[in-house]
């Protein structure tokens, strides 16, 4: 597929990583050209200095898994992820707020995120309903974010199906109509990428980058 490398979110969250994973990660990306790559906070300047004279993001994971902290925590962390370089911000929608239907304290949260870097918005669909991920879709596209993405660790659909990672993929499209949806949760090789694209992901969030990229040129 013709410029598969720019449709990755290359992505190191582990939580033990140290300063020579991610500067490894830091690497691949540079070797496979990869559109980002999504580290926790802690890693954002490391990421910025290695990745400088490059045209890779720098992505900020922010309050995973279920974005439970306090709006005023998670503000600081994405403007403290801005003065440390990073270019976007993978932000995880509030899941207890969404499960309460706190929709106007869900558009506030993320509207005021979305002023400060372009925002992607993680809404834990495999937390979801349908009718929850189509609610949270359009919300994430009110308050002003660039894309809607499914999942990030520890997320159930990690564990479901291709064929349910794909469907999720439609709910939200239909939800947010215009944004960028990225696929997550689990993308480990070639043929399950290429699948999340043909149904509709624009981006592949994944720990496999350099893998799936790999197998691709085997197949052409």
């Amino acid at each position: 597929m013709e410029n598969l490398n720019k449709k990755i979110d290359h992505t190191n969250i582990n939580p033990n990583a140290t300063k020579e994973d991610i500067i490894k990660s830091c690497d691949e990306v540079k070797q496979y050209q990869l559109r980002g790559l999504c580290v926790r906070p802690q890693w954002v300047s490391l990421v910025k200095e290695q990745l400088q004279g490059t045209d890779t993001k720098v992505i900020c994971l922010v309050d995973p898994p279920i974005g439970d902290s306090s709006h005023e925590e998670r503000v600081a962390i994405c403007q403290k992820a801005k003065e440390n370089g990073a270019d976007e911000i993978d932000v995880v929608v509030n899941i207890p707020d969404v499960k309460h239907e706190r929709w106007d304290k869900i558009l506030a949260d993320l509207k005021e995120i979305c002023q400060i870097l372009p925002t992607k918005v993680i809404i834990g669909s495999g937390y979801l309903t349908d009718e929850e991920i189509l609610k949270v879709s359009q919300i994430v596209k009110e308050a002003g974010a660039i894309c809607v993405k499914t999942a990030t660790e520890k997320d159930p659909l990690e564990e479901r199906e291709i064929e349910e990672k794909a469907r999720h993929l439609k709910l939200m499209r239909q939800g947010a109509p215009g944004l960028l949806i990225k696929a997550s949760g689990n993308i480990k090789n070639f043929q399950e990428a290429l699948y999340m694209i043909e149904n509709g992901a624009d981006i592949i969030g994944t720990s496999s980058g350099p893998k799936i990229i790999e197998e691709s040129r085997q197949i052409q």
